[in-house]
This record gives C-alpha cells, sequence and structure tokens, in this order.
C-alpha cells in the first residue's frame, strides 16, 4: 500500500544517511477504507493527493517541533505492506506504519521549493492557533499549503537542498 509520511529535510537527510525511515511506530497517510467512505465521490487519484495533503500538513507539525530546520515541507512516499500498518485516530487516511520502512521501498519524495519558505514559516507558527478554530489562523496555514510541493524521483532525493 502506498503510504505518504511526513517529514523534513533534516529527517530526508536523516533517512538517506540510515537507509531507512524510521524508528516505528510513526505516522502516516494512505486511501484508507476509511477514507474511501468519507471522499466517496473521489477517484484514487482524487484520494491519494489527500492523503498527500494530509501528510504535508503532518509536516508542518514536524517543522513546530523542529525551530531551527529549514522551513519547506517534506512527504516521503513509501510502498508498505499493509500488515504493517496500524489503525490511527485523526484523519481518515491516518495511519500508524508498525515498523522501520527500507529506503529501497521509498518511491518518491515531495519537498517545498525555496520560494514556500515564507508561507511555510507563517503556517508553523499559526498552526496552533488554526487548529483551535482561528480562522485568520487557518487562512495563513491554507497559504502555505497553495504551494505546490515538487516531486522527486527517489534517487534525486540525494540532492534535494
Amino acid at each position: 500500500m502506498r503510504v505518504y509520511l511526513p517529514s523534513s529535510l533534516p529527517g530526508l537527510a536523516e533517512v538517506l544517511k540510515s537507509g531507512e525511515i524510521g524508528p516505528a511506530p510513526q505516522p502516516g497517510f494512505a486511501v484508507t477504507p476509511t477514507l474511501r467512505e468519507w471522499y466517496a465521490s473521489g477517484d484514487l487519484e482524487e484520494l491519494e493527493y489527500t492523503a498527500l495533503l494530509e501528510a504535508a500538513r503532518g509536516s508542518l507539525r514536524l517543522l513546530a517541533a523542529q525551530p531551527d530546520a529549514p522551513p519547506r515541507r517534506v512527504v516521503l512516499v513509501a510502498e508498505v505492506a499493509e500488515d504493517d500498518l496500524g489503525k490511527a485516530s485523526g484523519h481518515p487516511a491516518a495511519v500508524q506504519v508498525l515498523s522501520a520502512i527500507p529506503l529501497a521501498r521509498v518511491a518518491a519524495g515531495h519537498v517545498d521549493g525555496i520560494d514556500a519558505a515564507d508561507d511555510v514559516r507563517a503556517a508553523v507558527a499559526a498552526l496552533a492557533a488554526a487548529d483551535d478554530g482561528d480562522d485568520d489562523a487557518q487562512f495563513t496555514v491554507d497559504g502555505a499549503e497553495g504551494h505546490e510541493l515538487g516531486w522527486y524521483a527517489t534517487q534525486e532525493l540525494w540532492f534535494v537542498d
């Protein structure tokens, strides 16, 4: 099953150095049966895009905990066996990955361009207020989410800066 994993640039560097995404358990997002029910009219591509966007929001949460990290969202896409996935609360696409994922199972990465940095920085600062229902803060978070993440093949991830 394709899983979208929130990360950051330091997290990506660690994955490349260690050769795996881990340790487990770790949060991810996938096209789950619950997501299919929740988004009944969407085709597979739309459902995967929804999972990607939720992972990008998860990346904002990681960046909030890593104030020295470059303000760019990172999402790693991996193929994970369904029996390596557990249920998670929150969004209908949320899953728990129950084991480390070897780099060989990473299919691609999505990373913000440098031009998104100011909006990502502002979104990280506004995230807690947006979670509490502040509409202005949500508008700020949406500003970061308006940036399309760049797609990188696995072999290109070494060159992301």
